[in-house]
């Protein structure tokens, strides 16, 4: 299951004002894909995020074995809560942004591509010692990354107790992002959007 929260204008009774506007989405077991729900709310606090994902384990969500997520506190103190036994993958894209911001801008290229090296290799294990390797090598330079990637590890590497071929498909909410620019063009054409999503049931 991918989770995402992407912000709009929202008119709600009166003055416009952004909202978080959060979606699910999942593959299943035969690879479908669909859209589980969405929901708007003031933030994406724990207790706004425990609520949409509670809503779908009442829809009958069932038997969710990885979520895909950035780390944003209340999302991940929601998954938690409501998912418990379910692996937590850390997206790469927003974990390597957060990395890149203790570099500084003018290696920030170089850090990227060596942390691409990690995701280009073709077992787990293989995997777990390029990041060892990596994270040895730019905590030499960058002292404040060894404890960043220590604490991110079984996180961000989640995608590795799967089959090799889902690696692409589970290791990021890219396909989600994909979808919330899509959300963001359509409300772009139709205005500001309405206080309340449209039902996905």
């Amino acid at each position: 299951m991918f989770l995402d929260a992407t912000y709009l204008h929202v008119r709600s009774g009166g003055p416009v004002t952004s909202k978080a506007v959060v979606v699910a989405t999942a593959v299943a077991a035969d690879g479908r894909r669909e859209i589980l729900g969405l929901d708007i709310g003031d933030s994406e606090d724990e207790v706004f995020w425990r609520g949409f994902l509670t809503s779908l384990k009442g829809r009958g969500l069932r038997g969710v074995r990885l979520v895909i997520s950035d780390q944003h506190t209340g999302l991940t103190g929601a998954i938690r809560r409501c998912f418990q036994g379910a692996a937590l993958q850390r997206c790469r894209v927003h974990y390597a942004r957060n990395l890149l911001a203790h570099v500084p801008r003018t290696e920030a290229q170089m850090v990227a591509a060596v942390l691409r090296t990690i995701f280009a290799q073709p077992t787990s294990d293989a995997v777990a010692a390029t990041w060892a390797q990596v994270r040895d090598q730019l905590a030499g330079r960058y002292p404040k990354l060894g404890p960043h990637m220590d604490l991110a590890k079984a996180e961000v590497l989640a995608f590795t107790g799967f089959p090799r071929l889902h690696w692409t498909k589970i290791w990021s909410t890219n396909p989600l992002e994909r979808l919330n620019k899509e959300i963001k063009r359509h409300a772009r054409v139709v205005g500001i959007s309405p206080t309340r999503p449209r039902s996905c049931d």
